[in-house]
């Protein structure tokens, strides 16, 4: 049981739920937005991603057998603890449950062209693990795509489903505050898969991937890791000053919690040599990711 949490990802599917229940209860139930789904049907929306999120790190798996065995030997599940034919089986398992799951939820909200995004997704972890993550800077996009998306999905299926003429102001501002906290985790993920990229050249050299840091060197890969990562550390600031100023806690928070890490993770990107200071970074990233969704508690003092 242990090795199968283990090769799902548990502590990143529990992420994917906490940020998921965040947005429905700390977003939008405060503010009395018209919402689609009720407490059953947002368990199941969190039920349907995390299952098929745990599909994809299985699939993922399976696929970094080889790239694993050099660079992270101590972490290694496939083919170690679970045998390549369960993790399958468990992939197939996981993948029907979700689908499954978003396909009976498309049908509860009336929109049933909503189940494609699931079978996208679903698809989208299949090919990225098989083929486009040893594609250049192709699979670091699509699965940080994959990641704003598990946010964006409460958007659509909550707010979407029930604009009137009358709320649709509203809907479409909570939306875009969605959205925005989708952007913020595609900027960084795609930072923090560049990170891990270059923190396992050696592994995916020897596997004869095409990541960034293969085709470009380790140098200028971790130049191009430094200038996109002074991305999210403008805007956000930017953000603070032009959103936020008048709101102390609100400031503080993100000074402290995000701006300051994200300056932290710029300076250090800047002269990172050493497969140890990549993980540093991708693990601070990880950091920051979580205190910027928690951010989503902040904006029934934010808002109004």
């Amino acid at each position: 049981m242990h090795s199968i949490l283990n090769l799902i990802r548990w502590k990143n599917l529990l992420m994917i739920a906490l940020v998921q229940s965040l947005i429905k209860y700390a977003l939008l139930e405060p503010f009395g937005v018209s919402t689609t789904l009720n407490a059953l049907g947002i368990f199941l929306l969190i039920l349907a991603t995390i299952f098929i999120a745990a599909a994809g790190n299985i699939i993922n798996d399976i696929y970094d057998v080889e790239t694993d065995f050099v660079n992270k030997p101590e972490k290694l599940i496939v083919g170690k603890t679970i045998s390549e034919k369960t993790a399958y089986t468990l992939f197939i398992i996981f993948n029907v449950i979700g689908v499954g799951i978003g396909f009976y939820l498309s049908n509860k909200v009336d929109k049933n062209a909503f189940f494609s995004l699931f079978v996208i997704i679903s698809a989208l972890l299949y090919v990225y693990a098989s083929y486009l993550k040893q594609t250049l800077l192709i699979g670091n996009i699509i699965i940080s795509i994959i990641v704003a998306l598990s946010i964006l999905i409460v958007g659509i299926f909550e707010l979407l489903p029930a604009i009137t003429l009358q709320n649709q102001q509203t809907q479409l501002t909570f939306f875009k505050i969605i959205f925005d906290y989708a952007v913020f985790a595609f900027m960084i993920n795609l930072l923090r898969e560049i990170a891990k990229d270059l923190e396992d050249i050696d592994g995916d050299y020897k596997a004869g991937m095409n990541t960034l840091p293969i085709a470009i060197g380790r140098t200028r890969a971790t130049n191009v890791l430094f200038v996109l990562s002074l991305i999210p550390l403008l805007s956000i600031t930017f953000y603070v000053i032009n959103s936020l100023y008048k709101n102390e806690i609100a400031v503080g928070y993100f000074l402290l919690f995000i701006i300051g890490p994200l300056l932290y993770i710029s300076i250090k990107s800047f002269n990172a040599k050493t497969k140890k200071e990549y993980h540093h970074i991708s693990s601070i990233l990880k950091i920051v990711m979580v205190f910027g969704m928690l951010s989503l508690l902040l904006y029934k003092y934010i808002l109004f």
